[in-house]
């Protein structure tokens, strides 16, 4: 998908704050696209205008640059001038507060065409994407264009270039919002076995009482796709009604909120490893149709153990210790050792002295694997901390798992030596034997 950086600045109007994006308007390219050369669409440099976005109250005017149009109104220029008269679109405020945030916005528009009209018909139509990266809203917003009434009668109107559509006297394209669906978390984690509440609504200006409301839920993971929920809403004189279809078990939307508060988000228990992917919310109302995508990405942190509860050097010979990450998902995981003796001050890193097993994956789509790492009695006297670190997406910080290096008992190193030497004149003894027997056989 293409984007663009966006440059943002905030102006006061008279009623509240003022947005400006620069966006791409999408337009056919009319060439083969590929390797055949030429490009299927073109993207032509244009500008967003929210007017009056959100109330200006708590807002330092010192601290925004304030936008003017074009002195001279040019027939080139590309300005959207957006007006909202009816809807308030949820947590606005962010896109005024993106470039404090070192947030990027991506802002695209293209030509739109309601149900039942033509590509051509007036008012024009325009759908807007407007994306705060990193987090937060994300806009779908369908821009029917306005009659310019301040433009003379007797005087034709400045005509734009590439829409041949007619500008208002400052040079930008008048249009106002009928139509939006939004999401304000369109990325979300959750945990295998938890809930989650995926968020859509819209707005759209001057429905009709009764109309009916339709909404899709589709999910897309790697290649395929499938409808898992489809609801066609009306509110009647007494209740609001439904035609319901529902393709996984613990699915839900409420078809009361999606017809009276235009909620449209759609609930999913006992989460699985499968339903991880994008999901797409698509409303239609009326003439309008549009969508929003939220990404749902599935987490589980790792079960991490050692496989020894203690360690200690019987004699000179080196010893295996393995660090077990259990059942975790997704499938990135970074495991690192490190030990620090007594006369250490700080830890050292034994990670390239270790090994890794092979991913084992569960029927349940989670994942385990090993490290190994084989320590010595001369490198790691009584006392060393060693220490498993282990770093994964569902963990909120690094978690680790230490022993310490034992002392040999002295009780057991008498008994051992004990038991070596019993061993050792058994051994003698047998030699000795088996010797004067072939001694004896002999003479």
């Amino acid at each position: 998908m293409f984007t663009i950086l966006v440059f943002l600045w905030m102006v006061y109007g008279l009623e509240g704050a003022d947005v400006v994006l620069s966006c791409s308007l999408i337009e056919e390219g009319g060439g083969m696209g590929g390797m055949m050369g030429g490009a299927m669409f073109k993207r032509i440099p244009s500008t967003l205008v929210f007017k009056d976005l959100v109330g200006n109250d708590g807002l330092s005017p010192e601290l925004v640059t304030p936008y003017n149009p074009p002195e001279t109104p040019n027939a080139d220029d590309l300005i959207f001038e957006l007006t909202l008269p009816s809807i308030q679109i949820p947590n606005a405020d962010l896109l005024l507060h993106a470039d404090c945030n070192e947030q990027e916005v991506v802002c695209e528009i293209s030509r739109y065409v309601p149900r039942g009209a033509e590509l051509d018909s007036l008012p024009a139509h325009f759908i807007g994407s407007v994306q705060l990266e990193g987090g937060g809203i994300s806009l779908t917003l369908v821009l029917q264009t306005l009659h310019n009434e301040t433009t003379q009668s007797d005087t034709q109107p400045l005509m734009q270039s590439n829409l041949n559509l007619p500008l208002s006297q400052s040079g930008t394209l008048l249009t106002e919002v009928v139509f939006v669906v939004f999401s304000r978390v369109p990325s979300i984690m959750a945990p295998i076995g938890g809930d989650v509440l995926l968020d859509c609504g819209f707005r759209q200006k001057n429905s009709i009482p009764g109309q009916d409301v339709a909404l899709e839920w589709r999910i897309q993971h790697r290649g395929n796709g499938r409808k898992i929920l489809d609801i066609k809403a009306r509110e009647t004189e007494t209740d609001v009604g439904q035609d319901l279809f529902v393709d996984r078990e613990g699915t839900s939307a409420e078809a009361d909120l999606l017809v009276r508060d235009g909620n449209a988000s759609l609930t999913l228990k006992r989460l699985k490893v499968i339903d991880e992917g994008t999901y797409i919310c698509t409303v239609g109302s009326g003439e309008f149709q549009t969508q929003q995508i939220v990404q749902l990405h599935i987490t589980q942190p790792p079960r991490i153990a050692l496989s020894e509860e203690k360690l200690v050097f019987q004699d000179s010979k080196p010893q295996k210790l393995s660090c077990h990450c259990h059942r975790y998902y997704p499938l990135d995981v970074q495991v690192e050792w490190f030990s620090q003796a007594p006369s250490e001050e700080e830890p050292v890193s034994l990670s390239e002295e270790s090994s890794l097993s092979s991913h084992q994956q569960h029927s349940d789509g989670t994942f385990s694997l090993s490290s190994h790492l084989t320590l010595r009695p001369d490198k790691n006297p009584p006392g060393t901390v060693i220490t498993c670190r282990v770093s994964h997406l569902a963990l909120e910080t690094l978690s680790d798992v230490t022993l310490t290096v034992d002392k040999p008992d002295p009780n057991t190193v008498f008994w051992t030596v004990v038991l070596m030497l019993a061993i050792s004149v058994v051994f003698l003894s047998q030699v000795f034997r088996g010797a004067g027997a072939g001694a004896g056989e002999e003479n």
